[in-house]
């Protein structure tokens, strides 16, 4: 009997790997790494809708995976899922909005990371701006976690976190105790 191939380190391509045997057949969608910046562009009728992650950095690909796992089917349809982005260098305001709108990713995210066996850093992305107090989205990201424990994944975000435990041999079963607050926040 074979032993079960247990990685000793977060690899790309095991990430591109498993995401693409999950979703390319199912939903014509492929992840890539290496982008200067991440980029969701929808299907042509010639080749796949691509997610694209930058710089080959697994949480950059985790994250970018989260953010196609919430998009709905009219979102998968149009460029970066018809979402604005503000680059880094935000103002209190411009930080509030993309915080809004970067809850429940994360949320995923940190479900996602878990499922590796990872530690989940949260991204304020906005290194030369004005992050404010990281407490409020802090606990709104740990409140969607809950939520998402109590309510259960989409099919998708589940069979990604099931590809996940699965290869990483983490066994994650998704239950509140799995995530405190203090793993993302400590004041």
């Amino acid at each position: 009997m074979l032993a079960h191939y247990v990685p000793q380190r977060f690899d790309c391509a095991d990430l591109v790997r498993l995401f693409n045997d999950t979703f390319l057949g199912a939903y014509n969608t492929r992840l890539v790494s290496g982008g200067d910046e991440p980029l969701y562009s929808p299907a042509d009728g010639l080749q796949p809708a691509t997610i694209v992650f930058a710089h080959d950095y697994f949480s950059s690909g985790l994250h970018e995976i989260a953010h196609w796992l919430i998009a709905g089917e009219h979102r998968r349809l149009q460029q970066d899922y018809g979402y604005w982005y503000c680059p880094d260098g935000r103002d209190a305001l411009q930080q509030a909005a993309f915080e809004q709108v970067e809850i429940a990713p994360q949320a995923l995210e940190w479900i996602l990371t878990k499922a590796c066996g990872r530690a989940f850093r949260l991204s304020l992305d906005n290194l030369t701006g004005d992050v404010g107090d990281v407490r409020p989205f802090a606990e709104a990201v740990y409140r969607r976690v809950l939520m998402y424990v109590k309510q259960g994944l989409s099919v998708r975000a589940d069979a990604m976190r099931q590809a996940l435990v699965g290869f990483y041999s983490t066994h994650l079963e998704l239950k509140a105790h799995d995530f405190t607050i203090e793993e993302i926040y400590r004041p």
